[in-house]
């Protein structure tokens, strides 16, 4: 039987941009995504965030806020999951592509001018009406 996967969304903001990957594997290959990846088992979303943006980018953060979610069905693939979006401010550093066979490259975007084709779950966070305003600076 399928079960919903959880997926982490990490949305890196530096002023009116966010970071964003060119997908490399099999699922959502050539879209745009967020760094993330799947939540383990007994892993918080924010601490998932952290080692997922450590991973694939090289980057650290200091502050983290939970952002929305979505649920996403890949109807081609077969799969479903539900992705939590974890927001940070950029802090500084280059994004590295530290897992080739998954990211191809990180770029930065504007919000109001992202590319396409984007990964599944940002467009439908798109479609909640969701924008990066809603990060508070601390």
């Amino acid at each position: 039987m399928n079960q919903p996967r959880v997926g982490v969304g990490v949305i890196v903001v530096d002023g009116t941009q966010v970071l964003l990957g060119k997908r490399s594997g099999s699922h959502g290959r050539d879209t745009w995504s967020f760094p993330g990846g799947h939540l383990e088992f007994g892993e918080s979303p924010l601490t998932c965030a952290a080692r997922e943006l450590l991973e694939e980018t090289g980057l650290t953060a200091d502050h983290w806020e939970v952002g929305p979610y979505t649920n996403d069905i890949f109807e081609q693939e077969g799969k479903h999951y539900v992705t939590l979006f974890v927001l940070t401010q950029y802090s500084g550093g280059t994004p590295e592509v530290r897992e080739p066979d998954r990211c191809q490259e990180w770029r930065w975007f504007q919000w109001n001018n992202l590319p396409a084709p984007l990964f599944l779950p940002i467009q439908n966070l798109l479609k909640q009406g969701f924008h990066i305003e809603s990060l508070k600076e601390n």
